[in-house]
């Protein structure tokens, strides 16, 4: 990036540094973080929005109140690592075979062999002759989704739990001022239950904020990937910025990262909070 930094074996000291940080891999690193927040910008709404249909579910009559209690039991009850490494691939093959039966009816060969699972080339996701871009983003679209069922899970109890704590005797006052179950709902009991939701949906960001490593074992090129990447022992014979292992150097940097980051969560979380609760009575 320099002008200085043509021939790095004539570095040595702050100048080789400053070449060494600003490299195509570590511009790369240091992209990764923008990976992670964005992996939590899209994540956390998309899980509250799962979160709130699975509490709304769970909360209404017996058919659909199985579906809710159903998704929350399996996914909650179910290794996080575990059901990121099935899922992404289910996922994955299941929207290529709906390709598969859309566009190439005529298939005759069987789409399971053996450990393989092969679908016409017109159905694959991302196309083979996709630039590597388009491979990447499907990539980490496709872990976003994951990220948002599986926390989402979570959220709906949160939520259901929220949605119980509100008192019924509201929401029967309400009626009997004439609203409907529905208008009652949205009227008086979903603007009371985050409240009693915040502290369950505040844990969860911070878990979900310690999970976004899980993105280095769904083959996405995060914080955690460069990380490793970088800070292994390198020679003049790979590289022309060699060093020794330098990976407690890195790790280290992301653990200060994470605490900043978290603690920069709880000042805005704290806020909020307080902002939710001005004009409500508690007990004590």
């Amino acid at each position: 990036m320099f002008s200085f930094c043509t021939d790095p074996s004539t570095l040595d000291g702050a100048s080789w540094m400053a070449c060494y940080l600003t490299t195509g891999k570590h511009m790369a690193f240091w992209a990764s973080f923008g990976t992670v927040l964005l992996l939590l910008a899209i994540t956390a709404p998309a899980a509250l929005l799962f979160g709130f249909a699975g509490a709304a579910a769970a909360r209404g009559p017996a058919p659909v109140s199985w579906l809710g209690k159903t998704y929350i039991a399996i996914v909650r009850g179910i290794p996080d690592i575990a059901f990121f490494l099935f899922f992404v691939i289910a996922l994955d093959q299941g929207f290529e075979w709906i390709r598969h039966q859309a566009l190439c009816p005529d298939w005759s060969d069987p789409i399971r062999r053996g450990n393989d699972f092969v679908v016409c080339p017109s159905a694959k996701l991302p196309l083979s002759s996709a630039p590597q871009w388009v491979h990447e983003i499907y990539g980490f679209l496709i872990a976003t989704l994951t990220f948002a069922i599986v926390f989402g899970a979570f959220a709906a109890n949160v939520l259901y739990g929220a949605m119980r704590a509100v008192p019924r005797a509201q929401m029967e006052t309400a009626e009997a001022y004439g609203m409907s179950r529905r208008q009652a709902f949205w009227r008086v009991l979903v603007p009371q239950m985050w409240v009693y939701a915040l502290p369950g949906l505040s844990n969860l960001w911070m878990v979900l904020i310690k999970a976004t490593p899980l993105l280095f074992l769904l083959g996405v090129e995060d914080i955690v990937y460069w990380a490793r990447e970088l800070g292994g022992a390198k020679t003049p014979r790979f590289t022309d910025y060699p060093h020794g292992d330098w990976r407690i150097w890195y790790f280290l940097f992301l653990l200060v990262f994470y605490l900043a980051f978290t603690k920069l969560s709880e000042l805005v979380l704290a806020r909020i909070t307080t902002r939710l609760r001005h004009g409500q009575a508690f007990a004590g």
